[in-house]
């Protein structure tokens, strides 16, 4: 193993344990560290992020199903609905400037950034969440992740908070959700993905552990609030790098 790939190997699982806890793929935090070492944002970093973002999200999946924290029933039809809406972000990738996706993504990275750090409101324990809603906004939210090569649960797990899912179940219903449209999405570039098979197998390995033992941390020891903000000082910091290389490079 290379110095380089060693640093990538280690990256992604701490990323893939901080992705796992709030019931995310990878891909969102992937995007902005695997632009540090690969250079093609649309042929290598996104359809290698979005493989990842599938198999760890499905590996959180299964840490949130074992800790009973996941609701069948959205869950199943939040994926239907991502699932066919996403390979459309993906084709609009193919024909889109690198400088617009990445915009696109800061713009993601501030939403994101100012949903982690705001206070949830106090909801009504009895009142059922609005799963219709949720549906209707997953269509979009998938499209637009599906261009910028991630899965859609970064925007979807506070689209869930928003229409009245605890966060942990939140959480639990974004992994399942996000694993098969994460694949879908991944379909478009299959004919123009430049991806190394070793490299993809270090981090597949890395991502799928990383993403486990974050989802069982959640559901055992650690607090919804402090969940959102971890993660959110973690996009924010490799974000705000990469938008300095950019600007420099």
């Amino acid at each position: 193993m290379t110095a380089t790939l060693l640093i990538m190997t280690v990256g992604l699982f701490i990323l893939s344990v901080a992705s796992g806890m709030v019931g995310l793929g990878v891909a969102f935090a992937a995007v902005p560290f695997l632009g540090f070492f690969l250079p093609d944002l649309v042929h290598q970093v996104q359809p290698l992020s979005l493989l990842l973002n599938g198999v760890t999200a499905l590996f959180a999946a299964t840490g949130f199903a074992r800790s009973k924290l996941i609701d069948w029933k959205p869950a199943l039809a939040l994926t239907i609905v991502a699932s066919i809406a996403a390979p459309a972000g993906s084709w609009l990738a193919q024909y889109t400037g690198q400088t617009w996706i990445w915009g696109l993504y800061l713009a993601a990275v501030v939403f994101l950034a100012a949903r982690m750090f705001t206070k949830d409101k106090p909801r009504d324990p009895d009142a059922a969440p609005n799963l219709r809603l949720a549906l209707l906004l997953a269509v979009p939210i998938a499209i637009i992740a599906g261009m910028l090569g991630v899965g859609p649960g970064f925007l979807l797990m506070p689209a869930l908070i928003l229409v009245g899912y605890h966060p942990k179940v939140a959480a639990g219903i974004t992994a399942v959700a996000v694993t098969l449209p994460s694949f879908t999405a991944l379909v478009p570039h299959l004919g123009t993905a430049q991806i190394d098979i070793t490299q993809a197998a270090f981090l597949v390995v890395a991502g799928a552990l990383g993403s486990f033992l974050g989802a069982r941390l959640t559901s055992k020891f650690v607090s919804g609030p402090i969940l959102k903000r971890i993660f959110g000082i973690l996009i924010v910091v490799m974000t705000a790098v990469k938008v300095i290389t950019l600007l420099t490079s």
